[in-house]
């Protein structure tokens, strides 16, 4: 009793203390409504292309064109001009889009480069982005960029941004939001030169998606990365917190005159898959050869179709390695382009946790095989301000794992205002044979209302119709979300029936009711004591069930230390209640017994400037778990060596002692890649599991041509599960883009 009033104090104390503190260096440019007024450009018609190679003053093309530029920091001193100039300009022809930009560098032989594949990190490194708000809806738009060694950076922004974040190459893109894993054809040339480093874009106008018409608006923004500064810095400028995504505050970009450009590519592949099960009682060497091709159509310039035959995702990066400490589902990352081109126009749901439709569930089966998929269509694209998306896809049988064959459909429309949408969706899968009663269907609406630039109401809501579940087939959530001047917060309900099924999406957990809640502050420090920024915050989350019964909840108090010199410190605690309605097995002959148990945890975190040669990251959580203790340690060593190599070696280890009994769990992962080329690389992940000790190897080599495609050459490797895993496969797959419409 006397620790729970305490408690209460200090988070009234907290809180006063985070609405007291000032916010130092941000600038009357983050403290009220000056963002209304917003930079205005122009875009030039060439008479005569330009040539890619990075010669800018050099190109008759350039020299025509006035250049902007006057970017202002964000970061570290929020407002300030950028300490180093940036001279931009933007012309097009019928068919391509140009950008240049003059990145004038007072020592450009320090210029920091720390990976060159496409797709590379930019952030902590010397580079230049933009993004193209195509409709200028202030919501979506394409993110282009590249440093002084050309590499091609390019990503989908959908809701400016808002969903479940992964921005890692081949890990996941994400579940609506920033799509990393969107590759797109174009062409990017860079040099460094006595006075900077300069690069030119050259983008195909049917890589992109928009209006045509006269005297045609488009939205826009651009960030430069200032390394020797650690600066950041936007030409159309943002509060602290956000970033280029940020599409409501973009500038515009004027005078484009555009017409419809063709667009029909066919994109066929062949491949052969040599592979061996040597725990089969028929351990033969065999040899799988397979054909198949992509067809991409631009029925208008922002609605496209594509269709698939014998989609095949060889080239893919394996799953992580997790283990499982709960009683509740894993969240595996969808990695296939094919699913991950335009995902956010599929999203619905809450990212991560009840998520409506997740193309997971699309050809690979509840044990995580593979499960072949004949083809399919996806119809995507806008008309006016409606977003529009279409998907249906077959898979074969597989008998063995009695998976019937199966047709998944996807219908998702949302019509967007500014910052407020609404929407509905549909997601379905049906049986295809003799049992026409195997079904299940999602329905759902959703929507999204802006309160001016500062705050945002959302919500969904949805019911789900499967054979003999009648009873408590909903889920909803209603949020809302405050974000300016430093100041985060947000406050949120999720309710999910006892009978909601959704087959073709994802749930963390089964019926439950989730209030949740966070409040945080960013405190730019200008420098002293050596700090770039203090985040403190606080949040909240509990599960309950339907009989009132408190399942999980989860009090999480913290403050991160950001330092100028890019090393980063998180200090938290926790409190933590887990209610275990049943019995479980945690592990291995170890179980749980139901109950109600009551923990605090500490929770801390460090790294280092992760563009350095060499990094660290650690984070360990420990306290009280499940009547016991728990010690978790996660340690990541990143090598970066020049621009062609780097690696990182990770190992997580958890210590469990508990009153029904005692054990551990690690966790190995190792990745190393080197970049002959931005487009030419080798990729590998060695990863150990203890708990089914698995050793798992997945080696690739890509020589990459246009969007994803080229020779990919893949080497699988498993053994574990104490024998009952042993195989191997090599593949060998070609893929090549065929324009036929230009």
């Amino acid at each position: 009793m006397n620790r729970n009033r305490g408690f209460g104090f200090g988070v009234i104390i907290f809180l006063t203390s985070i609405a007291s503190m000032p916010v130092f260096g941000q600038s009357d440019l983050d403290g009220g409504d000056n963002f209304s007024d917003r930079p205005v450009t122009q875009a030039y018609y060439l008479d005569k292309a330009p040539v890619i190679d990075g010669k800018i003053m050099e190109d008759s093309a350039w020299t025509n064109i006035p250049s902007f530029g006057n970017l202002r920091q964000a970061r570290p001193y929020a407002g300030h001009p950028a300490t180093e100039n940036t001279d931009i300009r933007i012309g097009y022809t019928d068919e391509i889009f140009y950008l240049s930009v003059i990145c004038y560098d007072a020592q450009p032989q320090h210029l920091v480069v720390s990976d060159a594949r496409r797709d590379a990190p930019l952030d902590g490194t010397d580079a230049f982005l933009f993004i193209l708000d195509t409709y200028h809806d202030g919501q979506n738009g394409f993110v282009f960029g590249t440093n002084s060694l050309g590499v091609e950076y390019d990503a989908q922004v959908d809701k400016e941004g808002q969903g479940n974040q992964n921005t890692n190459r081949q890990q996941g893109g994400t579940v609506g939001g920033f799509n990393l894993n969107w590759d797109a054809s174009w062409e990017v040339k860079a040099q460094v030169t006595d006075y900077g480093w300069t690069a030119e874009f050259a983008i195909p106008f049917r890589t992109l998606r928009f209006k045509s018409g006269d005297d045609v608006t488009w939205g826009i923004n651009f960030q430069r990365n200032i390394r020797k500064s650690n600066e950041v810095a936007y030409w159309a400028p943002l509060p602290i917190q956000f970033d280029l995504k940020r599409l409501s505050l973009e500038g515009t970009l004027e005078g484009l005159d555009l017409k419809s450009p063709g667009n029909l590519k066919i994109i066929p592949y062949a491949l052969v898959n040599v592979h061996q099960n040597q725990v089969d009682a028929d351990d033969k060497v065999k040899l799988d050869p397979e054909v198949g091709a992509d067809v991409k159509y631009s029925i208008t310039p922002s609605l496209t179709l594509d269709l698939t035959y014998n989609t095949d995702f060889a080239q893919v990066e394996v799953d992580d390695q997790q283990v499982n400490l709960d009683r509740f589902n894993l969240f595996f990352p969808e990695k296939r382009p094919f699913f991950l081109e335009n995902a956010g126009q599929f999203s619905v749901g809450s990212p991560g946790e009840v998520d409506l439709f997740f193309s997971r569930r699309i050809g690979i089966d509840a044990d995580g095989n593979q499960v072949p998929i004949t083809g399919g269509a996806r119809l995507s694209g806008k008309i006016n301000k409606t977003n529009i998306g279409l998907l249906t896809m077959f898979t074969d049988p597989v008998p063995e794992n009695n998976i019937q064959r199966n047709n998944f459909t996807v219908a998702r429309v949302n019509h967007e205002v500014g910052r407020s949408a609404i929407g509905a969706a549909y997601v379905g899968r049906q049986g295809i044979g003799d049992e026409s009663g195997d079904f299940n269907r999602v329905y759902a609406m959703d929507g999204r209302l802006g309160l001016g630039k500062k705050a945002q109401l959302s919500g969904f809501y949805s019911k789900s119709s499967t054979p003999g579940i009648e009873d408590g087939d909903h889920a909803f959530k209603f949020q809302s979300r405050y974000e300016w001047n430093g100041l985060e917060a947000n406050l949120a309900y999720t309710e999910v029936g006892e009978g909601f099924n959704p087959e073709v999406g994802f749930l963390l957990r089964q019926a439950f009711r989730k209030p949740e809640m966070l409040v945080l502050q960013r405190i730019r420090m200008n420098n002293k004591f050596g700090l770039l920024e203090l985040r403190p915050h606080i949040s909240y989350r509990s599960y309950w069930n339907f009989d009132n019964f408190l399942v999980t909840s989860f009090l999480h108090m913290d403050n991160h230390w950001e330092f100028v010199n890019g090393m980063e410190a998180h200090t938290g605690i926790n409190f933590t209640t887990e209610g275990v309605v049943e019995d479980f097995e945690i592990a291995e002959g170890v179980i749980v017994p139901k109950g109600t148990y009551r923990h605090k945890e500490a929770q801390l975190v460090y790294f280092t400037n992760p563009s350095k040669p060499l990094s660290v990251n650690v984070r360990s959580v420990l306290g009280g778990f499940f009547g016991g203790k728990r010690y978790n340690n996660t340690v990541t060593l990143s090598i970066l060596a020049g621009d062609k190599f780097n690696s990182s070696l990770g190992f997580s280890r958890n210590d469990i002692k508990l009153p029904y009994g005692d054990f551990n769990t690690n966790i190995f992962i190792g990745r190393m890649a080197y970049s002959f080329t931005p487009r030419t690389y080798i990729q590998s992940l060695i990863q150990y599991n203890s708990v089914i000790d698995l050793w798992s190897a997945n080696i690739r080599f890509g020589w990459l041509q246009q969007a994803n495609t080229g020779l990919f050459v893949v080497l699988n490797y498993n053994k574990g599960d104490f024998g009952e895993i042993d195989n191997r496969s090599f593949i060998v797959k070609y893929s090549r883009v065929f324009d036929v419409i230009k």
